[in-house]
């Protein structure tokens, strides 16, 4: 297993670290910030999900700089993504942070696109990322990362910045999986 493999691998395995962070409340105390409390179990669980999420572009960058991609790492990256994405909107709708329609609207156009993606892959396709849906999976993790954090130092402001964030990851969600079907549509019209 090369090193990007090997970052991507260690993405899937603080998954679980960051649960246990993220959804048992820990006797490790609070912190007040302006006014807004954050536990130090969510903090510890905002710089897991940080990151995680940040090896995402390292594992990419050495695959490129390594010229060491391979097929495991083309399968295992956005999987490890997706894992990742959905444990934390998951457990922040089980927290009450964020509305469970809109991490339902966030998975099904990951299912619905991963799908195209199988169906593509078994004709020897293959359907790269835009850029549109580059800037959804960021404005993702933006999003997750200020509703991790309780939106501070946001909510010292009056800024519900983690409310809007998850609005425009969501839009941009729908935008980007719009966007992908009307590219891809070649690919669920194609008969046999």
């Amino acid at each position: 297993m090369n090193l990007p493999n090997k970052i991507t691998v260690s993405r899937i395995f603080l998954i679980p670290v960051f649960m246990l962070f993220l959804l048992i409340d820990w006797p490790f105390g609070v912190i007040e910030f302006y006014g807004t409390e954050l536990t130090v179990s969510n903090l510890i669980a905002a710089l897991i999900f940080i990151i995680a999420s940040a090896t995402d572009w390292l594992d990419g960058y050495y695959a490129r700089k390594l010229n060491l991609i391979t097929n495991f790492g083309k399968f295992l990256d956005p999987l490890a993504d997706k894992l990742l994405v959905t444990a934390a909107l998951i457990g922040l709708v089980e927290a009450g942070v964020v509305a469970a329609w809109m991490v339902i609207v966030i998975l099904s156009r990951e299912f619905a696109v991963t799908g195209i993606r199988l169906v593509a892959a078994a004709d020897g396709d293959v359907i790269a990322a835009s850029q549109l849906a580059k800037w959804k999976t960021a404005s993702q993790i933006v999003a997750i990362s200020i509703c991790l954090l309780h939106n501070v130092p946001f909510s010292a402001l009056s800024i519900p910045l983690d409310q809007i964030s998850i609005w425009i990851a969501t839009i941009l969600t729908i935008v980007s999986g719009v966007d992908y079907f009307l590219k891809s549509k070649h690919v669920l019209l194609k008969s046999k």
